[in-house]
């Protein structure tokens, strides 16, 4: 019987740590299916979803405690199965300039609309011609089945001048 395992780690970037990581799924039979990792505030984190066969679980706790004592701490959880998300799928797009707030306005919103953030990326990096701080967020948002792309957008315009923002809202592509 094989099990699906979410791996989240966090610590000093340095490199091999990838590789160090790898080298632990590897080694406990694994297969590492997808992951997201990326260096934020000068660490190194992520997580990575793994299939292996239920009786290679401890082994993978055990090479884990390897990469653990290399400076990258990894914490293991159960994947949840769950069932085929229904509702329509769109992409968000958001820039302005930054300042404290944007993403607790923007997430405000999505949540009274009981919308699904699916994936969330934010970036702050100097407007070329200014050199200001200028904050980009995109996401990939799962609608309740009544709820159409029209609503969101229209929701989001409400608080887009009040936040100082450019908004977009598409359909996403297929993952």
């Amino acid at each position: 019987m094989m099990t699906t395992l979410i791996l989240s780690v966090v610590g000093s970037d340095r490199p091999g740590l990838t590789q160090a990581l790898a080298g632990a799924v590897l080694s406990a039979g694994g297969n590492w299916l997808e992951s997201h990792l990326s260096r934020l505030g000068g660490l190194y984190v992520g997580s990575v979803r793994v299939e292996l066969a239920a009786d290679g679980v401890e082994a993978l706790r055990a090479a884990v405690r390897a990469v653990d004592a290399q400076g990258l701490e990894v914490r293991i959880a159960p994947a949840v199965e769950v069932a085929d998300a229904t509702g329509e799928t769109i992409r968000f797009g958001l820039v302005g300039q930054d300042r404290p707030g944007i993403v607790h306005q923007v997430t405000a919103v999505l949540s009274g609309l009981e919308v699904n953030i699916e994936a969330f990326d934010t970036a702050v990096a100097a407007e070329p011609h200014s050199g200001a701080p200028l904050f980009r967020m995109t996401a990939r948002l799962r609608l309740p089945p009544a709820l159409r792309a029209a609503d969101v957008q229209a929701a989001l315009e409400d608080i887009s001048a009040e936040i100082m923002v450019d908004i977009s809202v598409s359909p996403a592509e297929s993952a």
